[in-house]
């Protein structure tokens, strides 16, 4: 799968260029980013792509010295079975953000 990085999403192309698989994680305050929005085509469901985008927005988050929130109910779920993350996690916002979604 051919991951493409922009500066707040990443994704997935098929051969037509249509986005396939994507996850946006916006600038929410200086240093931390919120992950708003998973998607993976009908087509691909069921094949653990999901949970890879996952790993590789919080990859990427890392790399980049973010923390990380979730308001996307698919990356809070993630985020509660993935415990590895959870220093990438700013909790204090994230009940601030979200405070029924908390990881």
């Amino acid at each position: 799968m051919n991951f493409i990085y922009e500066e707040h999403k990443i994704y997935v192309l098929d051969e037509n260029n249509k986005e396939i698989v994507n996850a946006t994680f916006p600038l929410y305050k200086e240093g931390v980013v919120v992950v708003d929005h998973t998607y993976v085509d009908p087509s691909l469901r069921g094949q653990g792509i999901a949970s890879k985008l996952m790993h590789e927005v919080s990859n990427h988050a890392k790399s980049l010295g973010y923390k990380v929130v979730a308001t996307c109910p698919y990356a809070v779920v993630w985020y509660k079975k993935h415990k590895e993350y959870e220093p990438l996690i700013d909790l204090e916002t994230q009940t601030e953000l979200a405070p029924e979604c908390r990881i």
